[in-house]
C-alpha cells in the first residue's frame, strides 16, 4: 500500500548484481525494493543499471544502489537534501570528497546497508558511485503525462526513463540550464533506444505510432 515503510523489517527483494569484469576493474549495483505501491521486477532494472554504467563508461571499482521507495520516505528525503515539499519521482546522490550521509542510511533501507561487511579490507573496498531512489507511485501518476515518439505512456516506459535519468546524474550530467537539459534529455534518449528494448523495439529501430 502506498505510504506505506518498509523499514528494517522489510522482506522485499534486494539484489547484489555485478558488471562483467573489465580490464580496469567491477562495478556493483545494488537494487532493493522498499515500497509496495508498484510491482518491481529488481533484476530487470539491475540489468538496465549495469548496461547504462557500462554505456558510460565507468570502468573503476565502483559501486552504486538503486532504492525503490514508497511516497513518505522519498518526500522526507525531498525535503532534507533539496528543501522541496511533497514525494517527487527520483532523487539522485552522487558521492564524493565531499559527499552528504548516503541516502540509503536516510531511508533506512537495511538491504544494502546489510550486505557491506564491516570486516572488509579499505583497499578492496570499491568506491561509492551514489545512490539512486526513484518512487514507483510518483512514477506512476506522472508516466501519461509523457505520451511521445518515445515514450508510450506506461509505468514500464516511465521507470527506464527515471532509472537512466537518476544514473546520468550520479555520472555527472545535470539539466541547471537550457542547454545541459538538451545535452542530458538526448543522452536519456539514446540510451533508450539503445538498452530499453521495449516498447522502443530493437536497437536502432525507431518505434512508429
Amino acid at each position: 500500500m502506498s505510504g506505506q515503510d518498509s523499514g528494517p523489517g522489510s522482506t522485499k527483494p534486494v539484489v547484489r548484481g555485478a558488471v562483467g569484469r573489465r580490464a580496469t576493474g567491477l562495478v556493483e549495483v545494488f537494487v532493493a525494493d522498499e515500497q509496495d505501491a508498484v510491482a518491481i521486477d529488481t533484476d530487470r532494472w539491475l540489468r538496465l543499471a549495469v548496461e547504462i554504467l557500462a554505456a558510460e563508461g565507468v570502468g573503476e571499482d565502483v559501486e552504486m544502489s538503486l532504492l525503490f521507495v514508497d511516497e513518505t520516505s522519498i518526500a522526507a528525503l525531498n525535503e532534507r537534501f533539496m528543501g522541496k515539499d511533497g514525494p517527487t519521482d527520483v532523487l539522485s546522490f552522487p558521492i564524493d570528497e565531499e559527499a552528504t550521509p548516503s541516502a540509503r542510511m536516510a531511508v533506512g533501507a537495511n538491504g544494502p546497508v546489510d550486505l557491506m561487511s564491516e570486516e572488509d579490507d579499505d583497499d578492496d573496498v570499491p568506491m561509492m558511485l551514489g545512490d539512486v531512489l526513484i518512487c514507483p507511485a510518483v512514477a506512476a501518476r506522472n508516466a501519461p503525462e509523457h505520451v511521445s515518439d518515445r515514450h508510450d505512456g506506461s509505468i514500464d516506459d516511465e521507470l527506464a526513463l527515471l532509472v537512466v535519468h537518476g544514473i546520468l546524474h550520479l555520472v555527472g550530467m545535470d539539466h541547471v540550464d537550457d542547454t545541459e537539459a538538451e545535452r542530458m534529455e538526448a543522452r536519456e534518449h539514446e540510451l533508450l533506444r539503445q538498452f530499453h528494448r521495449e516498447p522502443f523495439g530493437p536497437v536502432g529501430e525507431e518505434r512508429t505510432r
